[in-house]
């Protein structure tokens, strides 16, 4: 039986009046200017850099335990529903870690609840949609008001987080893809199949494409609209776009991806394209729309070596990646054994930009994660090609 969703949990956009815990000026680092605020920006335009930029997907999580202890008091919507907690989770791990960009702190469902949307972010499941999708008129019926209308406070905690992070790192914006998007509106809630996401694909692709169309638009506003509130880099979550065959991804998914990035190639900040299980995607992930359009990043999980993917994808193309998520679980000569070789295969050419291949695990230890980045910066003096 499908468990019924509370109303007060339900995602609703009246702001919260609440104090803040902190102050985003004693979580932004001391220090501004010099290279490590423009390593990362450089190597998504494949620049030579003093050493390889990195940052980590969730890098603001519970691997930190100032946000474990932040948790305790508020929930992960309400936190989004505050700017100044946003921004100081955002900031939390660019001083702790010593990280070379911030992303913000926030959940791609978010920009839903523009549409209409009614959901609850379930503690270790994630989305759960209070009305999944099954019919043509639940598409229909969608409302579609801008970002400035739906997410106000994600867009307040942007603009407060680069006063904060001036001449320190870039921020980084994101938006969940389409297919995403789309597969927890008609799955209802995680899928590890999403048969139900691929029956509306075959069975009424009119209506597939039209709630694709609705979503691609609600995406480009979204990020145009974070843009202008000061976001100087941005990435498309694809996360579960490698369930489907090259086939259906290039009648289902690509004209609508290639739109998104056509729509933004005017925004004049680099552009991450992200999926996970991709490597029979890469070459399409990496060329969508018009060739003066596409992804100036693409990234890679771990399931396929950086430099085949590199190849893969096409070296006028910066790639993020690729370390396996779970090497942070390891002993910590495990950490720099595997950090290191990413590091090799990446081949000391520019353009590269180290990550995960997904997010940071919940029991990621901090100690693993500071040895990590601390590896990938020391690593140039290490290479014996001289690094990057």
């Amino acid at each position: 039986m499908r468990r019924e969703i509370p109303e007060a949990a339900l995602v609703r956009w009246e702001t919260v009046s609440a104090d803040s815990l902190l102050s985003a000026s004693e979580l932004a680092p001391a220090g501004r200017g010099g290279p490590r605020s423009e390593r990362f920006l450089a190597a998504c335009a494949r620049r030579p850099v003093d050493a390889t930029p990195v940052w980590m997907m969730r890098q603001a999580g519970r691997s930190l335990p100032a946000y474990r202890e932040l948790r305790q008091r508020f929930g992960l919507v309400e936190i989004t529903r505050q700017p100044d907690l946003c921004a100081e989770v955002t900031l939390m791990p660019i001083r702790v870690l010593d990280v070379d960009a911030a992303i913000m702190f926030a959940d791609i469902m978010l920009p839903l609840a523009g549409l209409g949307v009614r959901f609850e972010l379930v503690e270790d499941l994630g989305p759960v949609v209070a009305e999944p999708i099954r019919s043509a008129a639940q598409v229909d019926a969608m409302t579609t008001p801008s970002a400035a209308e739906s997410v106000p406070t994600v867009l307040e905690a942007i603009r407060i987080i680069r006063r904060e992070l001036e001449g320190v790192v870039p921020l980084i914006g994101f938006s969940g893809a389409p297919f995403t998007l789309a597969s927890y509106l008609i799955e209802g809630r995680p899928s590890r199949d999403f048969s139900r996401t691929k029956a509306l694909m075959f069975t009424d692709p009119g209506t597939w494409h039209k709630l694709m169309e609705r979503l691609t638009a609600m995406v480009v506003d979204y990020l145009s609209e974070q843009v202008a509130a000061g976001i100087q880099a941005l990435q498309l979550f694809d996360s579960w776009v490698g369930a489907l065959a090259p086939r259906d991804y290039a009648e289902f998914v690509a004209p609508h991806t290639a739109a998104i990035f056509d729509a933004t190639a005017g925004f004049g900040v680099p552009r991450i394209h992200f999926g996970t299980n991709t490597a029979t995607l890469l070459e399409a992930m990496a060329t969508p729309g018009a060739e003066a359009t596409r992804p100036d990043v693409v990234g890679v999980d771990w399931r396929i070596p950086l430099d085949v993917a590199w190849e893969r994808i096409g070296t006028d193309r910066a790639v993020q990646g690729n370390l396996e998520p779970a090497t942070l679980l390891g002993p910590p000569a495990t950490v720099v054994e595997r950090t290191e070789a990413v590091l090799r295969a990446a081949g000391g050419r520019p353009g590269h930009i180290f990550n995960l291949g997904h997010g940071v695990l919940p029991d990621s230890p901090l100690d693993n994660l500071q040895l990590m980045v601390d590896t990938v910066h020391a690593f140039r003096a290490l290479d014996e090609g001289g690094g990057q």
